[in-house]
């Protein structure tokens, strides 16, 4: 009996009262929440894991994206980013890795951490096919549902998952085409394999035994953007939305057949039509949670993406979207080091407080912080900070001679002049 199963029997499970503690709703807002598909909480039968809500009404979380790729194979380094995600506060992990020992990586990702750990099933398949065969295009179709088996059994509990290119999908951006062509590696890799074998998807034709799967091992299914925006000129476009109609009808079978699911939504996307991807996300999968990646919403700052990317989810959460992928600065240029990896996980964090704090009036944390700093209280602002040990070591490189003031201003502060005369 799985979570959705439990949540409609009525009954309250100990993850449901988990959530519920920790985001300061009832425990049965949580529980019909699960019940009606807008709420997930990710679990796994294999390892504990860090017990974690995603959707309406619930916290923005942040997902932070590590692994390998051709180039660089270091499993140590994947591991420190695992330790500077979970430093930095990320909520969940997702290990992407395309290069190396996919399995032996996972294994060890998965025994550093209790966070939940995604990952994109398709990629193992094809890579592994190219491995063998010579090229991603001669994947056997049977492999790909092993191997989404087999990484559920090693921990993973929700993956990214391509349903939504199909051939309607494909012709959709045959018609249009794109001004930044097509980014997702998912999307891709299913798009030549579809054209070279003129077959269809097989994610999409064998969705019932793919959910079958799924609901054994008890993965939240995240509905892949194969089709997402690589700049900010295609957001929007046809290929994408044809993608997300199909996503959302797949995403209520899931449900109803008692599999989590969540939406994924596009990367790059100009300011003033994301309110718009987010109501129509919402509106079409019968508010289902929504995987915002990123967005950038402009495609000439590479170097300060993570930046770029907390511009559009500040404004995505605030819009409704309830789980963010971060964005480190190293994004369209290289692999992330450790410590980009905690800056994009930063970045991210400030972005989706910024969002709650419209979408679900969050602001007690802020209301604190601006009596402290009003009161020159640097402890309590230390406590308040979401990074105090950052705010704590740059006041101490520069400690002012009045130690109730900064060296902004010096001799010339605003709350200490006006303190004389007017009591707050």
């Amino acid at each position: 009996m799985g979570l959705i199963e439990d949540a409609r029997r009525g009954v309250v499970t100990e993850e449901m009262r988990i959530v519920a503690a920790a985001e300061g709703v009832t425990e049965d807002f949580v529980r019909r929440g699960v019940a009606d598909g807008h709420i997930v909480i990710p679990v796994s039968p294999y390892r504990k894991v860090k017990i974690c809500g995603i959707g309406e009404g619930l916290r923005t979380k942040v997902n932070a994206s590590i692994g390998t790729s051709t180039d660089m194979v270091d499993v140590d380094m994947e591991i420190e980013k695992v330790r500077q995600a979970e430093r930095a506060g990320a909520d969940t992990l997702m290990e992407l890795s395309t290069g190396g020992d996919f399995m032996e990586i996972r294994r060890r990702v998965v025994e550093a951490t209790t966070l939940s750990v995604g990952s994109v099933p398709l990629y193992q398949a094809f890579i592994e096919a190219a491995r063998k065969h010579g090229a991603v295009v001669h994947m056997e179709e049977d492999d790909l549902f092993r191997i989404t088996a087999e990484q559920a059994k090693a921990g993973t509990n929700f993956m990214a998952i391509h349903t939504g290119i199909n051939y309607e999908t494909m012709k959709r951006l045959q018609n249009q085409g794109r001004h930044g062509g097509l980014v997702s590696r998912g999307g891709a890799f299913m798009t030549a394999w579809m054209l070279h074998n003129e077959k269809e998807n097989p994610l999409y034709s064998e969705f019932d035994y793919l959910v079958e799967i799924l609901k054994e091992h008890e993965v939240t299914l995240s509905f892949g953007n194969g089709m997402r925006a690589g700049a900010v000129h295609d957001a929007t476009d046809r290929a994408q939305i044809q993608e997300l109609l199909i996503n959302a009808e797949l995403a209520d079978k899931a449900h109803e057949q008692g599999v989590q699911a969540i939406i994924e939504g596009p990367g790059h996307i100009p300011i003033d039509e994301i309110q718009t991807n987010v109501v129509l996300q919402k509106r079409v999968t019968n508010r289902k949670p929504f995987y915002m990646l990123g967005p950038l919403v402009t495609d000439i700052a590479p170097g300060y993406d993570d930046r770029v990317a907390a511009i559009g989810a500040a404004l995505s959460s605030s819009y409704g979207a309830d789980f963010i992928c971060y964005v480190t600065p190293a994004e369209h240029l290289a692999l992330p080091t450790p410590e980009e990896v905690y800056e994009g996980v930063m970045s991210s964090r400030i972005a989706a407080h910024v969002g709650d704090m419209i979408k679900l009036k969050k602001r007690d944390a802020d209301l604190e912080m601006g009596h402290a700093r009003r009161d020159l209280d640097w402890e309590r602002q230390f406590a308040v900070a979401m990074n105090p040990e950052r705010a704590r070591a740059i006041r101490a490189e520069r400690m002012p001679a009045d130690t109730d003031g900064c060296t902004m201003c010096g001799d010339y502060c605003a709350l200490k002049i006006v303190g004389r005369h007017f009591n707050f």
